[in-house]
């Protein structure tokens, strides 16, 4: 923040100068909106697969990713991530060509959170 001073004797000094202080703000910024990532079931991608995945583009123990493949499984879609925008979009991404790469139907989206 930059700040500019002036003396101040009774509204102006002696060389008719007015004096007061300025001071510069920054506006506030609002943060990126999130975007969640979800996995959706299908009835041909393999489990394992499944598993795979998220652990490989989520970062999830084995443990965890068998866990949210259940819930996939079970209720038909998970959220796997919440991300800003360019991150979600790189991930889905990666999901659906890894998912085609080896002929899986398996599907990926995103929405705002």
């Amino acid at each position: 923040m930059r700040a500019d001073f002036t003396m101040m004797a009774g509204g102006k000094d002696e060389g008719d100068t007015e004096i007061g202080v300025v001071v510069e703000t920054k506006p506030k910024t609002k943060r990126p909106p999130l975007y969640k990532v979800m996995i959706l079931n299908d009835d041909f991608t393999p489990m394992e697969f499944v598993v795979m995945v998220l652990e490989r583009f989520f970062g999830l123990s084995h443990a965890q990713a068998f866990e949210l493949m259940l819930t996939v499984h079970k209720k038909g879609v998970a959220v796997v991530g919440v991300f800003s925008h360019e991150i979600a979009e790189t991930k889905v991404a990666q999901v659906m060509d890894f998912a085609q790469r080896h002929q899986h139907p398996l599907q990926c989206t995103m929405e705002k959170e």
